[in-house]
């Protein structure tokens, strides 16, 4: 078969899969007689009022050399762990501004990073393919680093994402762009289940992002730049539970529902959109209001409140929305407001009590924001 044929058959191939997608997004549409907006506001629902002092930037974290990358909060306590280009690991005192810990990396080439539920270690993982694993309390070597505690190794692509397991030290996940997500028992190193790769029903590109459900922990989601995010049961490896359709460019972020019975992602087509687990329906999507097809910023990374009432974005072009998650209307732009990030939102997440919300941007620092300058809980 000649190379202008085979052109040919993918074209075709193409144009029917396009076709098919399409079909299934209408049949999609008329199974859903409206959307979380339009029924609130006809149930004469007001969007969250906020003002320009209701969110402000409360405390500015200083002391990576490069861009920011990725962040993750104590589960209990006012520590927030960051990665950044610059190699390092950085645990922080998000009341006081310090730093407890500086961990240089085997690896500088960083990409995620989470705390252990107990808060004693930290996890993360980058273009070596491999997530390490640090105890803070470990003794320091002579040049004032923290060693290595274990290496979790198996991974054929780079690691995009870890999470701990809730309340459980010894589980941990992590995704990468093998196209697969693997949960690991950090106490042998040894993997203990692998979700993708040969199975027909995993994803089709590098994975992304993940998130693991605080009401069922047997529950993830994983983003994927197959445009997809799926649900994955820990008991069950071979086959994902359910997968769910609507974005058009990659899935940078996903994260569960404060009532883990639905998940909010953020794309690189610059939606953010609101899906129900248990039906796989879209519920609600979450368009910037200044959408511009010729330059859309893509999101980076979701999170909600305690409530579920806010879900708060971050952009590449600095943006970090604030959005009424019943409304689906923006009440805030961090990025416009005094001593905003000067570059990329790379990642965000809300504090433990909920009371606090951390960015981290490529302009090197990371910002805690308060309820009018105080930890109130929304």
């Amino acid at each position: 078969m000649s190379v202008a044929e085979l052109k040919e058959k993918h074209a075709a191939a193409t144009a029917t899969v396009n076709s098919l997608r399409e079909r299934l997004k209408q049949r999609r549409q008329l199974l859903l007689d409206t959307d979380v907006a339009t029924y609130t506001k006809n149930q004469g629902r007001s969007p969250v009022n906020f003002s320009a002092t209701d969110l402000v930037c409360c405390r500015t974290l200083q002391g990576h050399t490069g861009k920011v990358y990725a962040l993750d909060w104590t589960p209990e306590k006012n520590w927030i762990v960051s990665a950044s280009q610059d190699g390092r690991l950085i645990v922080w005192n998000a009341l006081t501004s310090q730093k407890t810990h500086a961990i240089k990396l085997q690896c500088p080439w960083v990409m995620t990073c989470a705390f252990a539920p107990n808060g004693q270690s930290v996890a993360c993982g980058g273009l070596d393919s491999a997530c390490s694993v640090y105890t803070l309390s470990s003794q320091s070597d002579r040049d004032g680093n923290i060693p290595v505690s274990r290496i979790l190794t198996g991974h054929k692509g780079y690691i995009s994402c870890c999470q701990y397991v809730p309340d459980q030290e010894t589980r941990l996940i992590t995704s990468s762009g093998d196209q697969t997500c693997v949960l690991w028992d950090v106490t042998t190193g040894q993997r203990i289940s692998i979700f993708g790769g040969e199975f027909p029903s995993g994803h089709t590109a590098d994975v992304l992002s993940l998130s693991i459900s605080s009401t069922n922990p047997n529950m993830f989601v994983s983003g994927s730049c197959d445009s997809t995010v799926r649900l994955w049961d820990l008991r069950i490896a071979s086959r994902a539970v359910r997968t769910y359709h609507g974005h058009d460019g990659d899935v940078n972020a996903v994260r569960f529902f404060p009532d883990g019975l639905r998940f909010g992602s953020g794309s690189d087509d610059g939606t953010c959109r609101l899906f129900d687990m248990r039906t796989g329906h879209q519920l609600q999507v979450y368009a910037r209001p200044d959408r511009n097809d010729d330059e859309i910023p893509t999101v980076t990374s979701v999170a909600f409140s305690i409530s579920g009432r806010l879900m708060f974005a971050g952009y590449s072009n600095g943006d970090c929305y604030v959005w009424d998650t019943l409304i689906a209307e923006v009440v805030q732009n961090l990025g416009t407001l005094q001593n905003s990030h000067e570059g990329r939102i790379s990642c965000l997440g809300l504090s433990g009590d909920g009371s606090a919300l951390c960015t981290g941007s490529y302009d090197k620092n990371l910002k805690i924001w308060a309820f009018g300058g105080q930890r109130k809980v929304i």
